[in-house]
């Protein structure tokens, strides 16, 4: 298999579909793309990617673009570490979680980059539009860990928490008020031996 990711490691749907190989312990390369200079728009990746974004994995003839749906095809196809709960109620919150962190949120998107999380964080103050996001987030989060398991599903873990996680490090490692429960989930997600094999990917300078 081949993962094309961002040249510097900081998309965060790329990191997500990174940690699911690695918790599937499943053999793949690694190929970055200098998405500044157009590299998701050259005509041989626009071949593999019809939306030309990353994540794009590889998997013999097939290819297929989009964090979620990649991540849905690992653990349908794959054995090993389950990315998603086996409990069907389960399972479609991991999904809500998912679609909701990839299509709200986008005042923190914009003003927490996920620079922040690899690079430091930006000295400047949140807008009123972004607290509110995060208040959102943090009311959002709380409800969904409200059963007080280290986990979005209860006692397994899922891909969902490490998205979560993503979502909240914008704004704990940069030093934003965040509710400390919340902290703490990120704190655990960010240990894990997976997560740390992107987080401490060699970046180049900016």
């Amino acid at each position: 298999m081949e993962l094309y990711v961002d040249s510097n490691y900081v998309s965060p749907y790329a990191m997500s579909v990174f940690v699911a190989l690695h918790e599937k312990k499943l053999p793949f390369k690694t190929t970055l793309l200098d998405l500044a200079s157009g590299a998701a728009s050259a005509p041989l990746f626009a071949k593999l990617s019809i939306t030309h974004r990353v994540p794009t994995l590889v998997d013999g003839d097939f290819s297929l673009s989009e964090s979620s749906a990649i991540t849905e095809y690992l653990d349908e196809t794959y054995p090993g570490q389950a990315l998603y709960p086996v409990e069907r109620k389960n399972r479609a919150r991991a999904r809500q979680v998912q679609a909701w962190l990839r299509s709200d949120f986008m005042p923190i998107r914009s003003e927490r980059t996920t620079m922040v999380l690899f690079y430091g964080p930006s000295a400047i103050p949140l807008s009123a539009e972004a607290q509110s996001a995060a208040q959102k987030l943090f009311a959002g989060a709380s409800a969904l860990l409200s059963h007080g398991c280290p986990y979005l599903c209860g006692t397994d873990w899922c891909i969902a928490d490490v998205d979560l996680a993503i979502m909240l490090n914008r704004l704990v490692l940069n030093g934003d008020a965040v509710p400390q429960h919340l902290v703490n989930f990120a704190s655990r997600q960010w240990e894990r031996a997976s997560v740390r094999l992107w987080v401490d990917q060699e970046r180049s300078s900016t």
